[in-house]
């Protein structure tokens, strides 16, 4: 979010200071993996749809900067139970809005996609537009656009912390002082530290795998396999990925260990393996050979897993930018032009209802 920001903030000629304690793309927070999923049939919610048609139109428009293909449309598949959380959640959005999709039964997938192996009394939802972003090269991207065009990228500096006064911004860090007009705070899993007023978060643990096929290594090319979501118990989701030469992705959403980003265990264990392994049994049987790599990210959470855009409530010149629950990578683009309308503008195109900071106090 903050690279995207900056992007989008220094272009309309706004003066830009960026600062991230790390260098990024770096694999300390939520932004690395090799790849990403991006789709419209939004299971989590419909208002998400316009933001995500949005994000798809800035991710061709940063390709189009800079020559960097930045995104492959595989088609996306939502398999899971008829009434369940994601498949019916999924018909929704696009009935919503609108979007071209497929409803496939347990045999229409398995034939038309021979490596996935959805069981009986499972449906599959595919949308075609679906795909993959490579969040390493976005944030590179953002920021190498950012910067040629007079962006001050700071890297290795910590935030210690912030006032306001007098409608200015005063960022302290642990390399001397800097002022601005406005703050936008993208720190991911130390929004807490840094928020300067109560916010609900946690941070989790996840874990991504990357399996070597042991057979059928062509139905795994992106353009025969596209990237699937699935429902393997009630309201419990992994996905899976196909084989862009570094063997088939797969990760179970939202089942880590809460955690700190400074105290995160980035070990992977048998166990961590195991319990990755078991769905590949069940789902895709033909990608569970040996693992050929593992990987640690965070996920920052809000208790209805929505995101957080909106104001400091006690100082307008400062902006929270999404704790993303998991699901925010694909909204980026779309997030950082958000951000930029914020602070150029004072308002933003999009409907931000649903990501309110005060949703939580209203609750109580």
């Amino acid at each position: 979010m903050g690279s995207a920001a900056a992007y989008q903030l220094v272009r309309r000629g706004v003066r830009v200071l960026g600062i991230d304690r790390y260098s990024p793309p770096h694999v300390f927070g939520s932004t690395h993996g090799k790849t990403r999923i991006i789709r419209e049939a939004y299971f989590e919610h419909p208002a998400y749809v316009p933001l995500v048609r949005r994000a798809y139109e800035l991710w061709q428009e940063l390709e189009k900067a800079s020559g960097q293909e930045l995104f492959l449309q595989t088609g996306g598949l939502m398999v899971g139970p008829p009434e369940g959380m994601l498949v019916a959640g999924a018909r929704q959005s696009a009935i919503s809005h609108s979007l071209p999709y497929e409803e496939l039964s347990t045999e229409e997938v398995r034939s038309r996609f021979p490596v996935l192996h959805p069981e009986e009394g499972m449906i599959a939802l595919l949308e075609p537009r679906a795909g993959i972003l490579y969040p390493e090269l976005c944030v590179e991207t953002n920021l190498a656009l950012a910067g040629a065009l007079g962006a001050d990228l700071q890297y290795g500096e910590r935030v210690v912390s912030w006032q306001c006064g007098n409608g200015a911004v005063q960022v302290t860090t642990d390399r001397g002082r800097h002022d601005a007009s406005h703050l936008v705070l993208a720190a991911g899993p130390w929004l807490s530290e840094l928020a300067d007023f109560p916010l609900p978060l946690t941070v989790e643990r996840q874990l991504f795998h990357w399996f070597k096929p042991s057979e059928r290594h062509g139905l795994f090319h992106p353009d025969k396999c596209p990237i699937a979501l699935w429902e393997y118990k009630p309201d419990s989701i992994f996905a899976t990925f196909p084989d862009l030469g570094n063997g088939v992705k797969a990760g179970i959403h939202h089942d880590g260990e809460i955690t700190t980003p400074d105290a995160v265990r980035r070990d992977v264990s048998h166990e961590d393996d195991q319990a990755m392994r078991a769905q590949m049994r069940r789902f895709v049987p033909a990608a569970c050979d040996r693992i050929l790599d593992s990987r640690v990210c965070l996920y920052t959470n809000t208790p209805d897993h929505h995101f957080i855009i909106d104001r400091h409530p006690e100082h307008r010149e400062v902006i929270i930018a999404s704790p993303c629950s998991g699901h925010g990578f694909k909204f980026s683009s779309a997030i950082g032009e958000v951000l930029a309308d914020l602070v150029v503008a004072g308002e933003s195109k999009m409907d931000l209802t649903l990501f309110e900071a005060g949703r939580f106090g209203k609750r109580q």
